[in-house]
């Protein structure tokens, strides 16, 4: 793999359509990385447009490291707006300093000035990402974070051939933030996408993109290994290879028992790694990807697609397109769903928690407030047990750490004020629905069990739940109200799968749990960048512990100042 400066260019192979090996160092080092946050130039459709860049690359540079590395990435703001990057999916033990979330664990870089994320990657292993965390800047910066593991420890499924990392995102032909500003004045959602991209390219189902088609070469008989990751800002995605199965092995970051299929479905923050046999009759076929909406709400439903080209066919042979579900095939999605459990081994096991300390019901609602500066005056909302989420003006951690007043409170209620139907007729009024910066206080080292309840306020709808600085456990997940009588009965506590973000289904609920052992401040949001604007966000306050390497590290001496 070729280098230069202090960057190891694993992409350089994607924009060229070819996949390679990856070459690290033999044991754990400290990796070195510069981000130049710019604004370029880039054509996708039909014209070229300025969007916010990382080292003028879309996608991102990919970061390679192996587990057990130190990693620093200094960032370096050149464009126009704030900008915070956010390391997603890695755990930041006792640094939270280095999450990213702007307003929640730092203030953001501002235009001309440098911040450096300095963290360890320590016990994982895998394909996580990184993205902007303000704003809704991660609509073009984001990249890809591939861990590799410790020399000498082999996969726990076949050695591939090959692999190649495939980013699923979402283009907009316009600036994006001013999109969001005109559907903010309206109170209204924004202007959906124009396209989806595999790779930062919509493929040759859409005008004017013929060039902007990512291809992936292969060899009849060998084996590949694809790193999936769903950098949309709003859509689930189904993903399909015309003609080849699918074998899931890996999900964000953490080994799965592995399955075959011929469709998978990703949401947003989610990674998924296939190992994929070049198996067929040589020729060219479809990578296709699309959005899964079982709610009749407007997306953006179009087809982004890649090419799968046995080595030494002519691009002039038309390629097959693969047959993905349908845009509202829930019952896919919930057996697709149903079949993910982690590997569960020796070497690498479940600790999952048998014992709960806290049990926490938050239920996900949508709303409409009144709005005397919108043109339509009202405004949609969105909440966690009836509280829309106000972001501070300083870091949440930092005023945690230097305990100052007035910034939160630790009052977020563990259950929602007034139970009701969650989930039957539906429902107009936001009952109740209050703003306020408000975080839950969790003990250190207590276990939590925390259902996620969707509610017919407004609609149901899926909602991606991503929550900072942990892993956690998908014990149960069902649809309509959770029964706290019967449903604990039917949890999985052998082998569950083990994620950073779950899709609460559309009128379900989903119950995770995880130990509190990392302090600090946590951010949980829905990944869906439409909502989470809307409010639908907390954070936990994880205590200090009272050993020695059980409280929060102390700030570095460049942390932005807001």
């Amino acid at each position: 793999m070729a280098r230069q400066g202090n960057f190891y260019w694993g992409s350089l192979f994607l924009l060229l359509g070819f996949v390679g090996f990856i070459s690290l160092p033999a044991e754990a080092a400290v990796k070195k990385y510069q981000f130049d946050i710019q604004v370029k130039n880039v054509s996708r459709l039909c014209h070229a447009k300025p969007i916010v860049t990382v080292n003028g690359m879309f996608p991102g540079p990919t970061i390679y490291v192996r587990e057990g590395d130190n990693v620093l990435i200094n960032v370096t703001n050149h464009a126009q707006y704030n900008m915070s990057i956010h390391w997603h999916g890695l755990k930041q033990f006792r640094n939270g300093w280095a999450d990213g979330p702007a307003y929640i664990t730092q203030c953001p870089i501002k235009t001309g000035h440098s911040y450096t994320y300095n963290f360890n990657v320590t016990g994982q292993r895998g394909t996580l990402w990184w993205h902007a965390h303000i704003l809704w800047l991660r609509a073009t910066v984001y990249g890809a974070i591939v861990i590799m593991p410790k020399e000498g420890t082999p996969f726990p499924f076949p050695q591939p051939y090959r692999e190649a990392t495939l980013i699923l995102g979402e283009w907009w032909n316009t600036d994006v933030e001013e999109v969001v500003r005109q559907g903010n004045n309206l109170g209204l959602p924004p202007q959906m996408s124009d396209a989806h991209t595999i790779n930062g390219k919509p493929g040759p189902l859409f005008p004017c993109s013929e060039k902007h088609t990512y291809v992936m070469e292969v060899e009849q008989g060998k084996t590949y290994l694809l790193r999936i990751i769903n950098a949309a800002l709003n859509d689930e995605l189904f993903f399909a290879i015309a003609g080849h199965n699918m074998t899931v092995v890996e999900i964000d970051a953490v080994y799965t028992k592995p399955f075959t299929t011929q469709a998978l479905l990703i949401a947003p923050g989610q990674t998924t790694n296939v190992l994929v046999q070049a198996d067929q009759v040589a020729g060219r076929y479809f990578m296709a990807t699309r959005p899964f909406m079982d709610v009749p709400l407007a997306i953006d439903n179009k087809t982004a697609t890649a090419i799968l080209q046995y080595k030494g066919i002519p691009n002039t042979v038309l390629p097959i397109l693969p047959q993905l579900p349908a845009p509202n095939d829930t019952t896919f999605a919930m057996s697709y769903n149903k079949k993910l459990k982690s590997l569960n081994s020796p070497q690498f096991p479940a600790n999952i928690p048998l014992k709960v300390d806290r049990h926490l019901f938050y239920t996900i609602g949508l709303g409409m407030n009144p709005c005397p500066t919108c043109q339509n005056g009202t405004q949609l909302t969105a909440s966690l047990n009836n509280i829309t989420f106000v972001m501070p003006r300083i870091g949440l951690l930092q005023a945690h750490y230097f305990s100052l007043k007035g910034v939160f409170r630790t009052d977020f209620p563990d259950r929602p004020p007034i139970p009701f139907n969650y989930t039957g007729a539906p429902l107009t009024a936001n009952l109740g629905t209050s703003l306020g910066t408000r975080l839950s206080k969790i003990s250190f080292n207590s276990t939590v069990e925390l259902v996620l309840q969707d509610t017919n306020l407004l609609t149901v709808e899926s909602h991606p739940f991503h929550l900072h600085g942990y892993n956690f456990f998908v014990v149960g997940t069902g649809v309509g109200n959770f029964d706290p009588a019967k449903d604990p009965a039917k949890f999985n506590l052998v082998d569950p799968p083990e994620r950073n973000t779950i899709g609460v289904p559309t009128g379900g609920w989903t119950a995770i749990r995880f130990k509190a052992d990392n302090p600090g401040v946590w951010f949980m949001h829905c990944h869906l960048e439409l909502h989470t604007m809307w409010g639908l966000k907390m954070a936990f306050v994880v205590e200090d512990g009272k050993g020695p390497n059980q409280s929060v590290l102390p700030p570095p001496k460049d942390l932005p100042t807001c």
